[in-house]
């Protein structure tokens, strides 16, 4: 049985979008890139690094007197327990609902229709 996917909160994924983007990382280094696009204070955001680590959604190994940080849980995974939450929530678990949502609220561009188009004829392709 696989092991299930951490819930990350929102500020938790700005630790994680650093350590996603390179890893491993020290704390200094992750405090910095985080600090960059915002305004937490480095307390915030070891905090956000200690949590993640209780999660499992990061491990820590020791380089010297320092920890070396990288992700456990992939991109991937996240946005895929993200967007099965979004779902289930907002549109009961049906895709179509969504996709009306975004047709009826959102500018859907050629390129967005074309490539739905290729994805959905992707999909009846392996259905047969």
């Amino acid at each position: 049985m696989p092991n299930p996917v951490p819930a990350i909160s929102e500020a938790e994924s700005r630790v994680m979008e650093v350590l996603w983007r390179k890893a491993p990382q020290t704390s200094e280094d992750i405090v910095a890139a985080v600090q960059q696009g915002s305004d937490w204070h480095e307390k915030t955001i070891r905090t956000l690094l200690g949590r993640l680590l209780g999660k499992g959604a990061v491990s820590a190994e020791k380089d010297g007197r320092r920890y070396l940080y990288a992700p456990v849980l992939s991109r991937e995974q996240w946005q895929s327990q993200e967007s099965r939450s979004l779902l289930d929530r907002v549109f009961g678990g049906k895709l179509s609902p969504l996709l009306a949502h975004f047709s009826e609220h959102e500018k859907l561009g050629a390129k967005d229709v074309a490539e739905l188009r290729k994805l959905l004829a992707a999909i009846e392709k392996k259905e047969r």
